[in-house]
């Protein structure tokens, strides 16, 4: 963003939540991911341990049930950020980036780890 600038270009940054897309579909993103975990060794699955899948993938499947199926709020976003006069330097679409990940992107990382 700041490289551009000197081109006179502006960037705004429009940084989404979880929404329902193709990317998030739960059989996919399951799919590939036991996909990659059959190519691994067995010394790294080892590693990692039995309960990594299970509980991997449970964590996946709830975090989807809370993705928005509202695209308006992204592409609203985005349609600000092309006509306005003034665009804002960060956008950002949906609940869960103006409540959770923004206000974690300014506390200490030591902080957001324990989070």
């Amino acid at each position: 963003r700041l490289e551009m600038r000197s081109f006179g270009v502006k960037v705004s940054v429009i940084e989404p939540g979880f929404f329902k897309t193709m990317i998030t579909s739960t059989e996919s993103l399951e799919k590939n991911f036991l996909s990659i975990w059959e190519k691994l060794p067995e010394e790294t699955k080892a590693s990692y341990g039995e309960n990594y899948v299970k509980e991997f993938l449970l964590t996946l499947r709830k975090m989807l049930k809370n993705c928005s199926s509202n695209l308006t709020l992204v592409t609203d976003c985005m349609e600000h950020a092309l006509t306005s006069r003034y665009p804002r330097t960060r956008y950002s679409a949906g609940w869960d980036a103006k409540l959770h990940h923004i206000p974690l992107s300014y506390l200490p990382s030591a902080l957001t780890d324990t989070i």
